[in-house]
């Protein structure tokens, strides 16, 4: 009785399959592998603020590796956090008071000029909205903000500009909307104005 050899036999039957099988796999793992390290990768948020509140692209996204609630809004652990900017130095939000500060010079700077140059003090109000619309929409800035180091930027990094200026001002001088903050220490005017005060 003849036996067949089973090396050359058994060779030819599993070389191809485990050929295949290890073929089928290989792609296989490339189009599934792909997609998940794709969605694992952490994206990108910039390399820094440019001079401005970088673009929109900041707003909610956070630096990278910030921690993230539930549902993926992120955690800031410091005013501004959020939007990329540095938690001290230029660029960061300033504290309260020293955005009260600013704001205390503009007025008593307001109320010299109408005392002086109009006489009478129910001036200062007119005078001080006047002084912050025009130099907060072109300059980003009041007298009282540039002596403490202090500007208002918008967080899509262009000029606050004539229209959100009128309207960062009216509610400034409405006073209960400046009151109302938010954990990046941002007012009604600021959110309504998409705005935020910032050191220089």
């Amino acid at each position: 009785m003849l036996r067949m050899p089973k090396g050359p036999c058994s060779a030819g039957v599993r070389g191809p399959a485990a050929g295949r099988g290890r073929g089928a796999a290989g792609p296989g793992a490339g189009r599934a592998g792909g997609p998940a390290l794709a969605a694992v990768r952490p994206s990108s948020v910039g390399e820094g603020y440019r001079g401005d509140v970088a673009d929109e692209q900041w707003v909610g996204s956070g630096p990278a590796g910030a921690p993230q609630a539930a549902d993926g809004r992120v955690v800031s652990s410091y005013p501004g956090e959020r939007f990329g900017l540095p938690e001290t130095g230029p660029r960061s939000v300033p504290g309260t008071g020293r955005r009260f500060a600013a704001l205390f010079i503009d007025w008593i700077l307001c109320v010299f000029i109408a005392t002086a140059l109009l006489h009478s003090r129910y001036w200062a109000l007119a005078i001080f909205g006047a002084e912050t619309y025009i130099l907060t929409a072109v300059t980003g800035t009041t007298i009282g903000k540039r002596l403490l180091g202090l500007r208002v930027a918008r967080l899509d990094g262009r000029p606050v500009g004539l229209g959100w200026g009128l309207v960062r001002t009216l509610l400034l001088l409405a006073v209960v909307p400046p009151l109302i903050t938010d954990r990046d220490r941002r007012g009604m005017h600021d959110k309504a104005a998409n705005t935020i005060v910032i050191r220089m």
